[in-house]
């Protein structure tokens, strides 16, 4: 089964220096049926002013992955963790039993593009710690390149949680396919540009939630960045 979830559909808040539409139920933002998907529980589309970002505040026991689209966004941590998160990065963080951290745009005339994704994690409690990986365009031209994995596999980031993630960039006649366990979940976020998701047009914006599926086609492609997400059910 293949269920679409529109990008116009989702939650938006609009706090001036901050742009966000949630893909599920987010501080002011509440749907009972869109509270998250599998272990998947947040992602925001956040587009941050320039000069603005989110000053220190805390999190526990989630694995939160930013993806940065375009732009730039300086992290610092209580770890002593300081970084600059750019396209093609892929930073993981388990906040684990508690940590604190700050996420902002320093350029001064452009906005930084980004999705923020919190997956919940299979242990609680655990020592908090910080990584971040670089995956050039090569990596994901016309192919899923598997980014983040409970184990760190084929060079990903490693989280404490039950799901792979794979990100994409497709245009023409580039397709993928991945093989899928229809005991597990899928959930597809194209980021931007178009692309058809198991022959389904989709935009920026757009997800799709597969369950009971084999199989998960990508084509179609007009300059489309995507993310695919392999979830425990």
């Amino acid at each position: 089964m293949l269920t679409l979830r529109r990008s116009e559909d989702r939650g938006y808040a609009d706090h001036g220096w901050l742009q966000s539409f949630h893909s599920f139920s987010f501080a002011d933002y509440h749907d009972p049926a869109f509270m998250g998907f599998g272990p998947l529980r947040v992602i925001n589309d956040d587009v941050i002013a320039p000069g603005r970002g989110f000053g220190m505040h805390g999190h526990r026991d989630m694995e939160i992955v930013t993806y940065v689209l375009d732009g730039a966004l300086a992290h610092q941590d209580s770890l002593g963790n300081g970084a600059t998160i750019l396209p093609g990065d892929v930073q993981r963080m388990s906040a684990g039993k508690g940590i604190l951290h700050s996420e902002f745009n320093h350029e001064t005339a452009s906005a930084t593009h980004l999705l923020q994704i919190w997956i919940q994690p299979t242990a609680r409690g655990i020592r908090p710690s910080y990584e971040q990986k670089h995956f050039g365009a090569a990596d994901k031209r016309g192919q899923l390149r598997l980014v983040a994995s409970p184990d760190g596999r084929e060079g990903s980031v490693g989280m404490t949680a039950d799901a792979l993630l794979y990100a994409g960039l497709f245009d023409g006649a580039e397709a993928a396919e991945l093989a899928l366990d229809p005991r597990r979940k899928a959930y597809v976020h194209v980021a931007l540009g178009e692309l058809a998701v198991n022959g389904q047009a989709l935009k920026a914006g757009d997800a799709a939630m597969l369950e009971g599926e084999a199989l998960l086609r990508l084509d179609g492609g007009r300059q489309a960045e995507v993310l695919v997400f392999d979830l425990a059910a």
